[in-house]
């Protein structure tokens, strides 16, 4: 499984807002010049982040975006399955997937299971406020280190 720019821009997209929100909404400008991404693959992630209902929009001078839950209740395996689609490294280990005719007679799907059953224990047990605790202290770290 690659996970491409969408996937992870749109976990640094929700770990933005995340991390400076103050109640009000978060211009996608904003977001792009601290996130140092284009404002127009922003603006496509967002779209797919508000129908999923992960956000909260506003249109006008005071508008933007915000989280639509506390940061606590994304889960990055939530967030990549809303961007990417399914997590799962091939085909026949999706839940969705009606069962390959090989299914009881491969051995090889057998390593499918576990390696999906293990990016689910890390996705799905990671939350969006571990993401911004943990980036909190990588940039204290890192402040600690130019002084």
């Amino acid at each position: 499984m690659k996970i491409s720019t969408r996937g992870r821009y749109a976990l640094r997209l929700m770990m933005d807002l995340a991390a400076n929100d103050t109640g009000e909404f978060i211009t996608i400008k904003s977001i792009a010049e601290r996130q140092e991404i284009s404002e127009k693959y922003l603006e496509q992630i967002i779209s797919i982040l508000n129908k999923a209902g992960c956000v909260f929009s506003a249109r006008g001078s005071q508008g933007g975006y915000k989280l639509a839950k506390k940061p606590s209740e994304y889960t990055v395996g939530e967030i990549l399955r809303i961007t990417e689609g399914s997590i799962a490294p091939v085909i026949c280990t999706e839940e969705e997937q009606e069962s390959c005719h090989r299914t009881n007679c491969c051995a090889a799907r057998e390593v499918w299971e576990k390696l999906y059953e293990a990016i689910k224990g890390v996705v799905d047990n990671i939350t969006l406020q571990d993401l911004v605790n943990r980036q909190k202290v990588l940039d204290m770290e890192a402040y600690n280190y130019m002084i």
